[in-house]
């Protein structure tokens, strides 16, 4: 089987955070060759626009930090590609390194803002547009670190621990509200080759 044929996201819009380069942008790629639609936000906009522009994307600037930037960023892609129906929570940071005691309060906040108040902004941004239209994939990158706590990454260790909890919640709240998933994914390094069946799972297709 060809790797466009796998599994077909034809007539499907995805957007994917963070997708200026990495895994971000490899997902990107990955599931716009299944023939889906894609919105790349990142801060780096140039970036974003370079990817946007090899498979005929959209891109947009976005601070998943912010909730006006997150607004304005979905109604962008809904304006320009339609109905949002994949959405990929993939925008992290590591943070500063270091034991507990030399980490600073601001060390933490700036890792949680990214990847816990990320997530939960963007999930809250497309969540009800799947409700009401029955349909929806979500997939929030965690991390290893998240599930075995990683020393001297306190932040980001205990941020992807969140995201795994805020997944499973939000899979739960939307269980049997229509064919809405919500699955997080651990890579255990930053570059990472997905394998078919392993995407075709996520996305329950």
């Amino acid at each position: 089987m060809s790797e466009e044929g796998f599994f077909d996201l034809k007539g499907q819009i995805a957007v994917i955070t963070g997708g200026a380069q990495g895994i971000g942008e490899g997902i990107a790629r990955r599931l716009s060759a299944a023939g889906a639609r894609i919105a790349i936000l990142d801060l780096d906009e140039e970036s974003a626009k370079s990817v946007a522009q090899n498979i005929d994307g959209f891109a947009v600037r976005c601070d998943v930090t912010s909730e006006a930037s997150v607004a304005q960023s979905i109604s962008a892609v809904r304006r320009n590609l339609g109905r949002i129906s994949i959405l990929v929570n993939n925008a992290g940071i590591a943070g500063r390194t270091g034991y507990l005691w030399e980490l600073d309060e601001s060390d933490l906040d700036k890792v949680y803002a990214v990847n816990l108040k990320g997530v939960f902004l963007m999930c809250r941004a497309v969540i009800e547009e799947m409700l009401e239209s029955g349909y929806g994939r979500i997939v929030n990158v965690a991390s290893v670190a998240g599930k075995e706590g990683n020393p001297r990454l306190i932040p980001y260790s205990s941020s992807k621990s969140a995201v795994i909890a805020l997944t499973k919640a939000l899979a739960k709240e939307v269980a049997g509200r229509g064919d809405i998933t919500v699955n997080s994914i651990s890579p255990q390094q930053y570059r990472l080759r997905f394998s078919r069946r392993f995407l075709e799972k996520r996305l329950n297709i």
